[in-house]
């Protein structure tokens, strides 16, 4: 009779380890889930923006430094034949960007 007492007090006394792994299990599952996708979003946003300052501020720096080299060494102090060659670069560069660009979806629904 000793026996069939501590087999049903065996299982009252894992119900504590029980409920514990429970609770690590929803834990561990709502981390996988929901927080991990949200971290994720959250540094890719972030890593992202940093990015896109970056390229902004180097490509104003190279563009002053081009503007400078063109007017100091190529054309003799005339800062508007510097000007008329940025702008003309920056123009077909912008003209070859319009010409790759795709239409949208949404556009072709609208006609």
């Amino acid at each position: 009779m000793a026996n069939d007492q501590d087999k049903g007090r065996g299982s009252f006394d894992e119900w504590p380890e029980k409920a514990v792994d429970l609770v690590d299990l929803v834990v561990d599952t709502i981390r996988d889930k929901i927080v991990r996708p949200i971290i994720l979003v959250g540094r890719t946003i972030v890593f992202g923006l940093l990015i896109a300052a970056l390229i902004t501020v180097v490509a104003v720096v190279l563009s002053v430094a081009l503007l400078r080299l063109l007017d100091v060494y190529l054309f003799a102090h005339h800062v508007w034949a510097s000007y008329a060659v940025l702008g003309a670069l920056f123009t077909i560069v912008g003209l070859w960007a319009w010409a790759k660009r795709t239409p949208r979806a949404d556009a072709d629904s609208d006609a």
